[in-house]
């Protein structure tokens, strides 16, 4: 199955079709049939037992409060013990986790939700008391310049990774998708952006390997497309998507000709027909992106790398395209409308209402995301966030 209205909308007779709300429309993310258009981003909330990161019940409360969404991707899931750079994240490597992430999906599922799992892993982006005192892994030994943004420690020098290391972190995506399944996800999301190990090998100013993983776009792109195919064998290329930061200068990344990159993803993509491709513009928010001042002096700026961003991507991809970063509804709206765009993700919104898909709709206020909570565990600022209906009960009590 492809992206677009499920066969009830276009039944519809054309008058009345082209007064629906795109953001409303039932869609096809893929074979992942939502109820919207409107995705929660992938974001850590660092909420899990840092000890074991096993999801736990305060995260299925989290993510079932958002079912109303098209479709949840969930945070950052590592696939190994050398890969995660958060703490608290939950991750998908061990049965027990899986088991953990299991009462999740449920909870979502028996909110009539669907959710999709973000697989990655972070290369050179972890400190080693975060990986049980091992040295992190890349494609080059290049370590990021500044030190890490909470606990002031120097990243060290990543190992190289040779063939076996390569070999064994596509195996390792592979057994995390396995559990995924196990775990009754609706589809994989690839984290193949924000200057994590994927995306240091898409990269060159972090990929400077000789061999079949490095130089020319086709050898960059390898390590990303033999995962995309080994975890394809587990939950099919439609039900997998991957995520693309192309111009961001998160930890400290820059590619000298991030379109042609892209262009050359998208082809590859196409060609194995993958359910969809999350695109996140140059981090138009306002935050300050770790590791961009360790680059922003240093390379072009990424406005001008691929200037309009979203009017890019839609005459090279025929697939599902999921828009992203700083997105207002009226934009997302536009580009919707102008089929730009497949589906809008939200992250900061989906954090502070819960029912974001019902006050676009009704065209109700919005509220904002306290950011001292994003990552201080606990309830606060995670699952305390009122829907507005919530909210007015309490005003008129």
């Amino acid at each position: 199955m492809g992206c677009g209205s499920s066969k009830q909308d276009v039944n519809i007779q054309d008058t009345k079709k082209s007064q629906i709300n795109p953001y409303f429309e039932s869609s096809n993310l893929g074979s992942i049939q939502t109820k919207n258009r409107i995705i929660m981003a992938g974001m850590s909330r660092l909420r899990a037992d840092p000890k074991t990161n096993i999801p736990n019940d305060l995260m299925a409360e989290y993510y079932s409060q958002r079912a109303s969404f098209g479709a949840i991707i969930t945070e950052s899931s590592a696939i190994s013990s050398i890969s995660n750079a958060f703490p608290g994240a939950g991750d998908i490597f061990t049965q027990e986790q899986a088991e953990g992430w299991k009462k999740v999906v449920d909870r979502v599922h028996k909110n009539e939700g669907k959710i999709i799992i973000q697989l990655f892993h972070c290369g050179r982006v972890a400190l080693p008391s975060f990986i049980g005192g091992q040295t992190p892994i890349a494609p080059s030994p290049i370590s990021l310049k500044i030190p890490h943004f909470f606990t002031k420690q120097s990243y060290p020098i990543p190992k190289e990774m040779n063939k076996q290391d390569i070999l064994n972190v596509i195996e390792q995506f592979k057994n995390a998708a396995i559990n995924a399944k196990k775990a009754n996800f609706d589809g994989i999301q690839l984290h193949a952006g924000n200057g994590y190990l994927i995306d240091q090998f898409l990269r060159d100013v972090s990929n400077k390997r000789t061999d079949e993983y490095g130089g020319s776009i086709p050898n960059r792109a390898r390590f990303l497309l033999e995962i995309i195919d080994s975890v394809s064998q587990v939950f099919g290329y439609d039900k997998v998507g991957v995520r693309l930061t192309p111009t961001g200068r998160y930890n400290e990344m820059y590619d000298s000709n991030p379109l042609e990159l892209v262009k050359y993803l998208l082809n590859e993509f196409e060609k194995r027909k993958i359910g969809f491709v999350e695109l996140k513009r140059h981090d138009k928010s306002n935050r300050k992106n770790i590791g961009q001042e360790a680059v922003e002096n240093e390379f072009i700026d990424p406005e001008q790398q691929i200037p309009y961003f979203f009017d890019q991507f839609r005459s090279l991809y025929k697939g599902c395209i999921i828009l992203n970063d700083g997105i207002t509804y009226e934009e997302g709206l536009i580009l919707l409308k102008e089929k730009k765009a497949d589906f809008i993700s939200f992250g900061r919104y989906a954090v502070s209402n819960p029912d974001l898909p019902q006050r676009f709709q009704k065209n109700l206020a919005l509220s904002e995301a306290d950011q001292k909570t994003f990552y201080s565990g606990g309830e606060k600022g995670y699952i305390d966030y009122l829907t507005y209906e919530q909210a007015q009960k309490i005003n008129k009590s």
